[in-house]
């Protein structure tokens, strides 16, 4: 009698030990890894950093990023740069590269997707959300480069700084409608041209001089030994 009673009990134990051990691994189990590239995933990482507190108008936002993103997404995906013929810049002269004739390519995208975007957002949220929704799209371009300008402008004035700020926000609102980093730099670019032209035709400032002083400033400090 004793040897069927442990005879049950070890039958019983084994038929019981997948158990244990599958909710030991659900257990120890790590969670999945989000993608960061998913538009809604995006979209909600953009919608976090405005710490709405109300529900609806954070979904109808999150909708309206998430669908813009996915757009740019898709055209991007379906419009490959070879669609642009091989040529020369006619501003520089110098040959078109891969990522100049993606940019290209990307600025046909149709201007109602980013029409709908600025739509969606004012609908539901203040200008100072917007600018927090657009620096998430472009990782803080606006601030990094204005940064930049104030460290190699020397005595920067409210104009020329209400003029480099005005070019950086176009910059921006311009700039969400492409796919990368590599593509909103492009876009900045064009800006930032327009930006060192201006220095450059104002009197009493010139940009490559302003730039050299910069660069050979932090040059020697980096020189500099350090100091115990």
């Amino acid at each position: 009698m004793k040897k069927i009673i442990v005879l049950l009990i070890t039958v019983a134990a084994f038929c019981l030990s997948p158990k244990i051990t599958k909710a030991q691994d659900g257990a120890d189990a790590k969670p999945a890894k989000v993608d960061k590239s998913d538009p809604l995933n995006k979209a909600n990482t953009f919608v976090a950093a405005l710490n709405l507190t109300d529900a609806a108008k954070a979904n109808r936002v999150k909708q309206a990023i998430a669908t813009h993103l996915k757009a740019v997404r898709d055209w991007h995906n379906s419009h490959d740069y070879t669609l642009v013929p091989e040529g020369i810049n006619p501003v520089t002269g110098k040959t078109f590269s891969k990522l100049e004739r993606q940019v290209i390519i990307n600025s046909t995208i149709p201007k109602s997707v980013h029409e709908a975007l600025m739509a969606g957002l004012r609908k539901d949220l203040t200008e100072e959300q917007v600018d927090v929704v657009l620096d998430k799209y472009t990782i803080g371009k606006v601030a990094f480069t204005m940064n930049g300008y104030k460290s190699i402008v020397p005595n920067l004035n409210k104009d020329e700084e209400a003029f480099i700020l005005t070019n950086l926000k176009a910059a921006r609102e311009q700039a969400v409608d492409y796919k990368n980093v590599d593509q909103i730099s492009v876009i900045f670019k064009i800006y930032k041209t327009k930006i060192e032209d201006y220095f450059t035709n104002t009197e009493g400032r010139n940009w490559k001089q302003m730039y050299k002083a910069y660069a050979d400033a932090a040059k020697a400090k980096k020189a500099e030994p350090v100091k115990n």
